[in-house]
């Protein structure tokens, strides 16, 4: 089967599947009545349009097997429309070509000391960090640079996601081929020291539905943090060249302070003005994702800083 051949049975398979999932929906669980009139088993199409925030139109196609896309926050936005469970929410981005989100889990909680760091950090951004780039807790620093992170789902709120989901992140980061090597290098070595972690081979396999990871990944390299400049072309703040390193916490030794320092005094200014931007529409010092659970796909990340 050729390639044209093989997507539109993956269409057409997308299209039954939608359909199937919505038809077995209880209207009256997602916020419609009964009613008289229905003839039809489970939501009308118009209903679920609306869930997802969709056209009724464009919905349609996809059911009928349409050569339409579906993005990411589109995926998102059915799988919540329809209900879906996690499998189900998997096998419909493998039938819309995504690559699958990582598993939703309770994420661990930030080592009180290093969150304390992070709020004393501010303005200079600062993140505390899984050996899998989970972002456990942040400051407004930070959370200005990569945008709506504690509205994403848990899974994704992670750098190594966001650096090869996300097409905008090429844009952001000025060296982005070589900081995606470096941290995919990182990762395959954290990997080999924590064989007994299930989050390191579940964002693997997720990640490996990017094809730039994948074409990283088949250079099996493997490469250890070091201190190095990141130069941003941020979309609200500009041109910022912050320098940054990490620093592993004594007590668990699976967390670690990613911290960043301008490399300029313009940079140094446009931070304090970030920060006091965020303050303004109800930042915090710091930011703990583990009491700030995602409530779906949210913004797109900004840009992206390991």
């Amino acid at each position: 089967m050729n390639g044209t051949a093989g997507r539109a049975v993956q269409r057409a398979e997308l299209g039954a599947f939608l359909r199937a999932r919505r038809e077995a929906g209880d209207p009256v669980a997602a916020g419609f009545g009964a009613g008289a009139r229905r003839r039809t088993p489970g939501l009308r199409r118009e209903e679920i349009a609306q869930l997802a925030g969709l056209s009724v139109t464009w919905y349609t196609w996809l059911e009928q097997a349409r050569d339409i896309s579906v993005s990411r926050p589109v995926a998102d936005s059915l799988a919540r429309a329809l209900g879906l469970t996690p499998a189900e929410r998997a096998h419909l981005f493998t039938l819309a070509g995504l690559a699958v989100p990582p598993v939703e889990r309770t994420p661990p909680v930030a080592e009180p000391m290093l969150a304390r760091l992070v709020d004393a950090l501010n303005p200079n951004p600062a993140y505390v960090a899984s050996p899998w780039w989970d972002v456990l807790a942040c400051n407004d620093a930070y959370a200005s640079l990569i945008g709506g992170l504690a509205r994403r789902p848990v899974a994704e709120r992670n750098i190594l996601w966001i650096t090869f989901t996300e097409s905008r992140t090429a844009g952001h980061l000025v060296d982005w081929a070589a900081e995606a090597r470096a941290m995919t290098g990182q990762f395959r070595a954290a990997l080999g020291r924590y064989p007994d972690d299930p989050r390191g081979p579940e964002l693997l396999a997720a990640l490996l539905g990017e094809p730039s990871f994948r074409e990283l990944w088949a250079e099996h390299t493997v490469t250890r943090f070091a201190s190095a400049r990141k130069r941003l072309r941020h979309p609200v703040l500009g041109r910022l060249d912050l320098d940054y390193t990490k620093l592993a916490a004594a007590a668990d030794d699976r967390q670690s302070l990613v911290a960043f320092l301008p490399a300029d005094a313009p940079a140094a200014a446009l931070l304090v003005e970030a920060v006091g931007q965020m303050r303004g529409v109800g930042g915090s010092p710091h930011v703990d994702l583990a009491q700030r659970p995602g409530r779906g796909s949210g913004e797109q990340g900004r840009a992206p800083a390991q």
